[in-house]
């Protein structure tokens, strides 16, 4: 899939700036699988093995393992990783639950393990259900790269973050803010209770709302929609008829913004209730034009995906280990360098509104 910018060059000039550097099959199996020792958790330091110079191996298998299969911000991101994988000569798949629940991706990862992957890249829905397993892939000498929603951190070798969690956090608090006039009681509608990128924004909302700045603002609900349009969609409904003096709500996941979207724009809320968090331009171009929506905001998925996948290759080519400090080139998105933790991080948020929202296609 390819971001198309459909005018004004400078546009994209901006949108590079700001989201690059800058927001949910079938398996081939290997002959044997390896038996290395386990690979070191991120750790903070670079290990002394890793080598920059190194070429990126050919015939690399790696698989996507999303929060759910068929979440549509997951799809446009792992199809991304898939096409990367291409321009260094890999095989990349997707393989994932269709339920974004705690457990669900434990039985994939070790289908993944067993198949003898040379990475595995996982979006978890929780970030300790899935470190046994794997715990157990990395003894096999598998990489894992967690992307969008991270690990515990001694069960990866490295996190693609789409952003700063404190930027995304805070900043959807000071969007609503500027768009309710700084008042107002507000709700908070994510993906899962165990996501963890979700609940990191939240702490980041929570302390945001601390701020004196912030004082006339209260926050009275966060609702769980389990990254599911039709409960999404419900419990917009819920917290509607709950609240009536609800001003504003905040959801930080793209199947709930939309869905809160959808309900919003059919009901006698619309023009009342204002509705901001992360989503794509294609999902939310009709609530915007129709007023249900202001503005919202993401970052380019595509290049999660992409930067996720090279960081793969990277890490099985050793080029880097996860230790702090380390630097490799992923393709068209330049030299990145991993910071404390073993995160990697692409670029702080984007505002899309009206005046925006048609320069972009994904």
């Amino acid at each position: 899939m390819t971001l198309s910018v459909r005018s004004r060059p400078s546009a994209l000039a901006m949108v590079s700036a700001l989201v690059l550097s800058l927001a949910a099959c079938g398996g081939t199996t290997k002959e044997s699988v390896r038996t290395q020792a386990p690979a070191p958790a991120a750790s903070g330091a670079a290990s002394a093995s890793a080598n920059p110079d190194a070429p990126i191996k050919e015939g690399l298998k790696l698989a996507f393992l999303p929060k759910q299969i068929n979440n549509p911000y997951e799809t446009i991101v792992d199809e991304a990783g898939i096409e990367a994988a291409k321009e260094f000569k890999a095989e990349a798949k997707e393989v994932g639950p269709s339920d974004a629940s705690a457990s669900s991706q434990v039985s994939y990862i070790n289908t993944l393990a067993q198949q003898g992957q040379d990475a595995i890249l996982i979006a978890a829905n929780d970030p300790n259900a899935v470190c046994g397993p794997l715990r157990q892939a990395r003894s096999k000498g598998i990489k894992v790269v967690a992307y969008d929603s991270d690990t515990s951190k001694d069960c990866r070798d490295i996190f693609i973050n789409q952003a700063s969690s404190e930027d995304v956090g805070r900043s959807q608090v000071r969007l609503l803010s500027e768009l309710i006039g700084g008042e107002g009681e507000i709700a908070i509608l994510s993906a899962t209770a165990n996501a963890t990128n979700q609940n990191t924004w939240i702490e980041f909302m929570q302390d945001e709302l601390k701020k004196p700045e912030h004082a006339k603002m209260k926050l009275v609900k966060i609702a769980y929609g389990d990254d599911d349009d039709q409960k999404s969609f419900q419990q917009t409904q819920g917290l509607l008829q709950a609240y009536p003096n609800l001003k504003g709500i905040i959801s930080p996941t793209t199947v709930g913004v939309s869905a809160a979207a959808r309900y919003i724009s059919g009901s006698k809320y619309k023009g009342k209730v204002t509705l901001t968090g992360l989503g794509t331009p294609n999902q939310m171009r009709k609530f915007v034009k129709d007023g249900t929506v202001s503005k919202f905001a993401l970052w380019n998925p595509k290049d999660l995906g992409y930067l996720a996948s090279y960081a793969a290759a990277a890490l099985v080519s050793g080029q880097i280990s996860g230790g702090e400090g380390e630097k490799f080139t992923a393709g068209k998105l330049g030299e990145r360098t991993i910071g404390a933790g073993g995160e990697i991080i692409l670029g702080p948020p984007f505002t899309f509104d009206k005046s925006n929202i048609d320069e972009y296609d994904f």
